[in-house]
């Protein structure tokens, strides 16, 4: 064995080997992972961008002539002029989406923290019950809202009486019905990873901050939530990413005056047929989704430096 050799030979496990050996059989068991990547993931992904690239021919069918055209369709430019519509769609998703992963991280926390202070005995029954909800179908649930929001019910006949809706009417569609069907659907996904950073919580930093003299806010914000920060970033990604491309929600319980960037796609890759439209809008889907998430970990990093 040579200089050269003896210099790259490595001890793996008990096991003689070389650098070139480590770095083969690190590729073998790395290789499943990356190939089902490659197909269900980046290749679809490559697929999505050419096809936004299309045109959409006369009876529905994809032509290959590459343009520009449905993204300034999707700007609001057309043959008729300017119109801020599909934009409204676009900021209505992120609004959604932001808004409901803002009110299912309120009521995980004081949720979570309920559930880590009853004694173990009776803990996994109440984690049982934030769970009980996904032994269902999402469009079951759905329908489920819809019996409870109509006129027959106490919720829409005491809303009836405040004068919020005329008598006899239901709670839905409206704004209101999707904000309730988007957080019931989404609460388990924030409840579920913030209770496993509460449970782990160190109570001796929150009793130190306390005989440090720190008021309930900053105690809370330098003792508790840092402690809880993983599991709610978690929460808050498993909220906000699907949450942006709902559109089961927002046509039950909102129909089609409440359109949602999901619903948008759907229509273009169902009625209208409009698939290299749909990748457009599917793609700037994906596009805001990123910045979405760019916004909740800056955010996260500030919260980490309270």
């Amino acid at each position: 064995m040579t200089s050269d050799q003896q210099q790259d030979t490595r001890i793996w496990y008990g096991e003689l080997t070389t650098r070139s050996a480590l770095r083969r059989r690190g590729l073998l068991q790395v290789s499943p992972g990356l190939f089902w990547i490659l197909i269900f993931l980046t290749v679809p992904a490559l697929a999505l961008i050419a096809l936004s690239f299309a045109t959409r021919g006369g009876y529905g069918e994809i032509e290959w002539i590459f343009t520009f055209e449905n993204f300034t369709r999707l700007a609001g430019y057309g043959m008729f002029g300017w119109s801020p519509d599909y934009l409204i769609i676009l900021a209505r998703s992120l609004w959604v989406a932001f808004v409901t992963t803002t009110i299912c991280t309120a009521l995980a926390f004081p949720l979570s923290f309920f559930i880590a202070s009853k004694p173990k005995t009776t803990r996994y029954v109440w984690l049982t019950l934030v769970i009980i909800p996904f032994w269902t179908n999402l469009v079951i649930r759905t329908y489920a809202w819809q019996l409870v929001l109509s006129p027959d019910l106490p919720i829409a006949k005491f809303a009836a009486a405040l004068g919020l809706i005329p008598e006899g009417s239901p709670l839905y569609p409206s704004e209101f019905a999707v904000y309730l069907g988007m957080i019931s659907a989404f609460l388990p996904f924030v409840v579920l990873p913030l209770y496993s950073s509460v449970e782990k919580l160190d109570w001796s930093l929150v009793e130190a901050a306390f005989d440090l003299y720190s008021n309930r806010r900053r105690v809370f914000m330098q003792a508790i939530l840092p402690q809880t920060l993983p599991g709610l970033s978690v929460g808050a990604i498993l909220t906000f990413v699907p949450a942006m491309g709902m559109f089961l929600i927002p046509d039950f319980l909102g129909g089609a005056k409440y359109m949602l960037v999901g619903n948008l796609i759907q229509q273009q890759f169902g009625k209208s047929r409009d698939w290299p439209f749909g990748a457009a809008v599917s793609l700037a889907l994906m596009v805001l989704t990123l910045v979405g998430l760019f916004v909740f970990r800056r955010k996260g990093e500030k919260m980490e430096v309270i």
